[in-house]
């Protein structure tokens, strides 16, 4: 399902594209710029971007596709990150991670049908003594367990309902 943007988010990645257009490789920040104000980056960024750095659709696509920071998906209101590089791996992130897409109803990179939950495999955080890691809307959960991160999603199904 493809979603039209609305004029406001239009104008904001013209503003983007324009304001670093004449800079030596731009597009890179354009697209942090564009995911910032947006929370991901439409097709619609991509082909105004590549027009406005004389690069093709394809490059810029390209440069998308391999970072994994960015995301052509509208992420959820909440973000839950678990690392499955070799030392969390190994403490048992894998098992975390399903146990994670179990109780949201989410599956891996993907965000959950009410919008709520964007539950991401990552590679490492940089945090591997603390593994396993996951972390919650940016915030480091450190040797994470499935208690730990079923009473951290129960918390916030909860002070979403009551919201």
């Amino acid at each position: 399902m493809e979603k039209k943007l609305n004029g406001a988010a239009l104008a904001r990645i013209d503003e983007i594209v324009e304001s670093h257009k004449n800079e030596r490789g731009p597009v890179k920040l354009m697209l942090h710029e564009v995911q910032d104000s947006l929370g991901y980056i439409p097709f619609e960024a991509i082909e105004k971007i590549a027009e406005g750095t004389g690069n093709s659709v394809a490059d810029v696509y390209g440069v998308v596709t391999f970072y994994t920071q960015f995301t052509t998906e509208p992420k959820g209101k909440h973000v839950i990150n678990v690392c499955l590089g070799t030392a969390c791996y190994v403490k048992g992130s894998k098992a975390l991670l399903d146990h994670v897409c179990e109780l949201t109803g989410t599956e891996v990179n993907r965000t959950s049908s009410d919008g709520l939950f964007s539950i991401d495999a990552t590679r490492c955080l940089g945090a591997c003594g603390l593994a396993p890691i996951c972390t919650i809307d940016g915030r480091v959960i450190g040797a994470s367990t499935e208690s730990i991160i079923t009473s951290e999603i129960t918390r916030i199904i909860h002070e979403e309902q009551n919201a």
